[in-house]
C-alpha cells in the first residue's frame, strides 16, 4: 500500500509514453469552477434515490418481500434479472463513451439518460403488492439500471475536467459521499412522511403497497431536482479529439504505444449503423493496445470490475437480506439505510484525504479485506444486532473503495478519452456483472437460506483484491488539462 509518488519509477525517462499528457500545461485553460464541481457532486446526491431509495433499501426489499409470491425466489429471481441487466451495459456502455467523447458533450449524455431513469422511477408508482406485478417490476428495474449506468459513463466522464491528479480523490470522494448523505435526506423524508405514519401523505397505506410507490415516485422527484443544477451548468465535457488521439490511459509505467494508427473517419463524420461500427472498432482496438502495451492497466480494468461487482452486489441485496433473513420491518430497513449512508458519507470523506495521501491502491487493498471479513458474521449469524454492526463495518468501506476506484482512472486519463475509458471502465464491470448476482443467488440456492449469499460475494471481493495487487499505485506526475467550463 505504497504511496503514489512516482519520481523514482524506472519508467519516468520513457519520453514517447509521456509524450501526449506532459505537453497538456501548454495548452490546459483554468481549473473548474467551485460552482461547477458542486453542480457535479450534486448529481451525486440526487442520484442516491435510484440507489439507495430505489435498488437498496426500499423499493427493491418491497418488490421481493411483499410483490413476490416467495422471499427466497423472489431475491433469486433479482439477482439474475440484475444479471440481466449488467450484461446489456456491458453491450452499450462502451459505443456510449465513444460517442460521448466524438461530440465533446458528456453533458447533454448525462441530462438524456437522467430524465429517462426518472421517469421509469415514476413508472415504479404502478407495481402493486401483487404476484401479477412482479415481473413488470423486476423489468422496469431492469431497464433503468441500464439507463443509469450509462448516465454514470458519461458522468464520471466529467472528473477528468473537474479535477487535478492533486486532487481527484479529494472531489471523487466528496462526490461519493453527496450520494450517500443524498440518501440519508431521502430515506428521513420517506420514513417520517410515507412509510413510518399509519396513513402518510396522499393518503399513502400499505393496501396495494401504496407508501412504497409513492416513495418511488418521491425518488423520481429528488433525482429530477438536484439533477437540474448540472443540467443547466455550463459544458464541462472535453474538447472533440480524433478517433485514434494517442494514448488515452497512462500512467502505470507500461511500455510506450507503437507507432499511431492509421486515420479513420471519426464516429461524428458517420451517422446511424456505421457510427455504432465505428465506436465498438475503436473500443476493440483500444482493448488490444490495452493488452498489448499498457498491460498494467488492463489488469487494473478487470480487477476493478471483478471487486465493483462485488460491492454493487453487497448494495443490491442488503435490503433484501435484511428484510428477508432478519425479517427486518419496513421501518427497521429505512432506519439501517439511514444509519449506513451516515457511516458511508463519513468513511468517504476520511477515504479521501488518505487518497490524495497515499494513493488510491492503498485505500482499495485496505478496503477489500476488511470487507471481505466483515461478510464472515453474516454466514454464522442470525443475530439481528449483529447485522447491524456488519452492516456498519462494510459501509464504511464499500463507499472508499468505489469512489478511490474511481479517482484511480481519473488520475491515470487523458480528459480527452475520459468517455472512451469511463465506459470501458463500466464496460469490463457489467461484463462481469453477472458474477455477484449470480454467485449470491447460486449460494442462497445450493445451501436453501438467504444468508449464504454472502459468501458469493466474498469469493467475488477475494478474486478483485487478488488482481488488484498486481497493479501498481497510479501514477499522478501527469499534468491534467482542465477546460473552463
Amino acid at each position: 500500500m505504497e504511496p503514489s509518488d512516482t519520481s523514482a519509477s524506472p519508467h519516468a525517462g520513457n519520453p514517447p509514453a509521456q509524450a501526449n499528457l506532459a505537453a497538456a500545461p501548454e495548452t490546459a485553460s483554468a481549473p473548474a469552477t467551485r460552482s461547477t464541481i458542486v453542480a457535479w457532486a450534486l448529481w451525486d446526491w440526487g442520484s442516491a434515490a435510484f440507489n439507495a431509495v430505489i435498488i437498496t433499501f426500499v423499493f427493491t426489499p418491497y418488490l421481493t418481500s411483499k410483490v413476490a409470491g416467495d422471499h427466497d425466489s423472489g431475491t433469486a429471481a433479482l439477482g439474475f434479472v440484475t444479471a440481466v441487466a449488467g450484461l446489456l451495459v456491458a453491450v452499450i456502455a462502451p459505443a456510449a463513451g465513444v460517442r460521448a467523447d466524438s461530440k465533446a458533450n458528456h453533458h447533454r449524455a448525462v441530462t438524456s439518460f437522467t430524465m429517462i431513469v426518472v421517469a421509469l422511477m415514476g413508472a415504479l408508482f404502478f407495481v402493486k403488492d401483487s404476484p401479477a406485478y412482479f415481473v413488470p417490476g423486476l423489468v422496469i428495474l431492469c431497464i433503468a439500471q441500464v439507463v443509469f449506468e450509462i448516465a454514470q459513463v458519461s458522468y464520471n466522464g466529467m472528473l477528468p475536467h473537474i479535477s487535478t491528479p492533486a486532487n481527484a480523490g479529494t472531489v471523487s470522494n466528496v462526490g461519493w459521499a453527496m450520494g450517500y448523505l443524498g440518501g440519508l435526506a431521502l430515506l428521513f423524508i420517506a420514513l417520517f412522511t410515507l412509510i413510518q405514519p399509519e396513513v402518510g401523505l396522499f393518503g399513502a397505506t400499505d393496501d396495494g403497497g401504496l407508501r412504497f410507490r409513492l416513495v418511488a415516485v418521491l425518488a423520481a422527484v429528488w433525482f429530477l431536482v438536484f439533477s437540474l443544477p448540472l443540467m443547466f451548468s455550463k459544458r464541462t465535457s472535453a474538447r472533440p479529439a480524433p478517433d485514434d488521439a494517442g494514448p488515452g490511459v497512462a500512467g502505470l509505467g507500461d511500455a510506450a504505444p507503437g507507432d499511431a494508427a492509421p486515420v479513420r473517419p471519426t464516429s461524428r463524420e458517420l451517422r446511424g449503423f456505421a457510427a455504432w461500427k465505428a465506436d465498438y472498432a475503436r473500443v476493440i482496438r483500444r482493448l488490444v493496445e490495452l493488452f498489448k502495451v499498457e498491460r498494467s492497466t488492463f489488469v487494473f480494468f478487470v480487477a476493478s470490475a471483478i471487486f465493483r461487482d462485488g460491492l454493487a452486489t453487497i448494495f443490491a441485496m442488503a435490503g433484501v437480506i435484511a428484510a428477508g433473513a432478519y425479517e427486518f420491518s419496513g421501518s427497521e430497513v429505512i432506519y439501517l439505510g439511514i444509519a449506513a449512508n451516515v457511516v458511508a458519507g463519513v468513511g468517504c470523506l476520511i477515504a479521501g484525504k488518505f487518497d490524495d495521501w497515499l494513493g488510491p491502491k492503498a485505500v482499495i487493498v485496505t478496503g477489500l479485506i476488511c470487507l471481505i471479513v466483515g461478510c464472515v458474521p453474516i454466514l454464522v449469524s442470525e443475530n439481528k444486532t449483529m447485522f447491524w454492526v456488519t452492516a456498519m463495518w462494510l459501509c464504511l468501506f464499500v463507499g472508499p473503495v468505489q469512489a478511490s476506484s474511481r479517482s484511480f482512472l481519473s488520475r491515470i486519463t487523458a480528459p480527452e478519452r475520459a468517455g472512451e475509458n469511463f465506459g470501458l471502465y463500466a464496460t469490463t464491470g457489467r461484463a462481469v456483472s453477472f458474477l455477484g448476482p449470480a454467485l449470491f443467488a447460486l449460494c442462497v440456492t445450493i445451501f436453501g437460506f438467504q444468508r449464504a449469499g454472502g459468501l458469493g460475494i466474498m469469493i467475488v471481493l477475494a478474486l478483485g483484491l487478488v488482481l488488484m495487487l498486481r497493479v501498481p499505485a497510479a501514477r499522478t506526475d501527469f499534468a491534467k488539462v482542465c477546460p473552463t467550463p
